[in-house]
């Protein structure tokens, strides 16, 4: 299936309520890209996290619940905790029927996060990953290659979402168990029966978490080599590998073995991760919540990390593209791409380049940019939108 037949998923109305500098926002748009232009500080990225937050996770802040809500001026400086309860709604087109999305905090003590589908409550957060897909790229994301394993991580995650609606799930349980498992060694609670529940859902959940990755990392490579390869391609090719004990261990042992070895390695442990103060710090090799996304420039066989910022960069919108193209021609569905700031540090073949590759997957991209010429070549092709203090107008 090939992106002329995937149904191109679109965020065709989008309302904010006391989120971030908005106190009530509605921006209408059909399924063509976006571009939000205005001054630094005006509320361009706020739109995108509000978009952020239709899928699984923490938005592309990473930011607490609580921190999300309209604040009044000065509230900071005073320490006066005056966030609201915020919301954000969306009406998704995928080019069948749409499907009202909705999510915001549940009250204001910031402890909850609600979600809707249709006016339907809905039980778990993973449930957006079957109505919504979204990448994005950010100017923080810069330093992807350098820092960290953590952010690596949880970028290949959010592309899986876009594979695996149920990965969010399964990340989710995961992390609870840890969380659960952690704290009965902190306070010394070696109860066998207690402990082994635990592990079992981190051994099956952990292996499930880890296939999907590397699954995903295997078809995005292949995808690139194959989609962003050779003298046409603007964006280098990247190979992709995963730095995990779950993820070697499927490179030659069947699922249940991998499973059976995890459940050993974190019986084994748990003495000396009570000591060091956490799961897996004491099990040679990464367990799934430390596992690390390493990618390299194909062409110049070198790791991304020592590649130079504009390599990096490229590399990053390649990855993005690809992940993009892959979802339409493999599960028939074009994501929306968030990307902040990002055509402002591309020189202007490059620009070009990505605008095109928009063009052709008929994605819908909401752009932001201090200056709208930047993106005269969407002119007539694109939603233009001014944002000044909070308040944005369509541009005629």
């Amino acid at each position: 299936m090939g992106p002329t037949c995937a149904a191109r998923l679109a965020c065709t109305r989008l309302t904010l309520s006391n989120f971030r500098c908005y106190e009530h926002a509605r921006i209408e748009t059909g399924t063509k890209p976006v571009v939000l232009s205005g001054a630094n500080g005006a509320g361009k990225t706020n739109v995108l996290e509000a978009l952020s937050f239709l899928v699984p996770g923490s938005g592309l802040r990473r930011a607490k619940l609580s921190d999300v809500g309209r604040r009044d001026p000065g509230a900071h400086d005073s320490g006066a905790d005056t966030g609201r309860v915020w919301a954000v709604a969306a009406e998704v087109s995928s080019g069948e029927y749409p499907v009202r999305i909705g999510t915001g905090l549940e009250n204001a003590s910031g402890a909850k996060r609600v979600v809707h589908i249709d006016g339907e409550a809905q039980r778990a957060l993973s449930v957006l990953s079957t109505h919504f897909a979204v990448h994005w790229l950010t100017p923080q994301m810069d330093r992807l290659f350098l820092d960290g394993s953590v952010e690596r991580r949880r970028f290949l995650d959010r592309l899986v979402y876009s594979f695996d609606p149920a990965h969010a799930g399964r990340i989710s349980a995961y992390n609870h168990a840890l969380r659960e498992r952690t704290k009965l060694l902190a306070d010394n609670k070696m109860d066998d029966a207690w402990l082994s529940a635990l592990e079992d859902t981190l051994a099956t959940r952990g292996m499930a978490v880890a296939a999907a990755r590397l699954h995903v990392a295997e078809r995005l490579a292949g995808g690139m080599a194959g989609a962003f390869h050779e003298a046409d391609s603007q964006f280098p090719a990247c190979t992709l590998a995963i730095d995990g004990l779950a993820e070697g261990w499927l490179t030659d042992l069947p699922a249940l073995e991998v499973e059976d070895r995890l459940r050993r390695a974190l019986k084994s442990s748990r003495s000396r991760d009570a000591k060091m103060g956490g799961a897996g710090n004491a099990i040679e090799g990464r367990l799934p919540h430390q596992s690390d996304l390493l990618v390299t420039h194909a062409a110049k066989a070198m790791p991304a990390g020592q590649c130079s910022t504009g390599e990096q960069k490229m590399l990053l919108v390649g990855l993005v593209l690809a992940a993009a193209r892959l979802s339409a021609s493999d599960e028939g569905r074009v994501p929306v791409l968030l990307l902040d700031e990002v055509a402002a540090h591309l020189d202007a073949h490059h620009r070009d380049a990505l605008f095109g590759e928009v063009l052709s997957l008929g994605c819908q991209a909401w752009f932001t940019g201090t200056e709208s010429d930047l993106f005269a070549p969407l002119q007539g092709r694109a939603h233009f939108f001014t944002v000044n203090d909070a308040t944005v107008s369509e541009t005629s």
